[in-house]
């Protein structure tokens, strides 16, 4: 059986990107889009990276990964069987969502997301997300 599901590296707007090396910095609502604010690690491959300094050992870039038209967020622990909240639901989970290093995003689904990391795994129903520095 074929599964729908996709890694991170898989999809476009992560080319360059070393998001497993990446550190999420806050959640938020911004209208109906979920945006989450990133420390971004940048491959040698990508068109902004830079040489790191010494003392850094890594590209890293404030960045915003957006999930437009959220409509569904919560920790996977929580899930329950609904498939859309109301906004304000969504910017008060949000809000309560921590910080820390990201293991892995996956396309779980048609609108279907899956963020892992420190900070617990997120389920979220949204378009595809939209990758950008934040100085670009």
């Amino acid at each position: 059986m074929q599964t729908n599901s996709n890694d991170w590296r898989e999809l476009r707007e992560f080319a360059g990107v070393r998001l497993d090396e990446s550190f999420v910095l806050s959640w938020a609502l911004d209208g109906s889009s979920l945006c989450v604010d990133l420390d971004l690690c940048l491959a040698p491959d990508h068109s902004f990276y830079e040489e790191p300094r010494p003392s850094e050992g890594k590209c890293i870039r404030a960045a915003i990964l957006e999930f437009p038209h959220c409509r569904y967020l919560a920790r996977a622990a929580e899930a329950t069987g609904v498939t859309e909240m109301d906004q304000n639901a969504i910017a008060d989970k949000a809000a309560r969502l921590g910080h820390g290093k990201v293991e892995d995003l996956r396309r779980i689904g048609d609108g279907r997301y899956e963020i892992r990391g420190s900070f617990g795994r997120v389920s979220l129903a949204a378009e595809r997300p939209l990758l950008r520095l934040k100085d670009a």
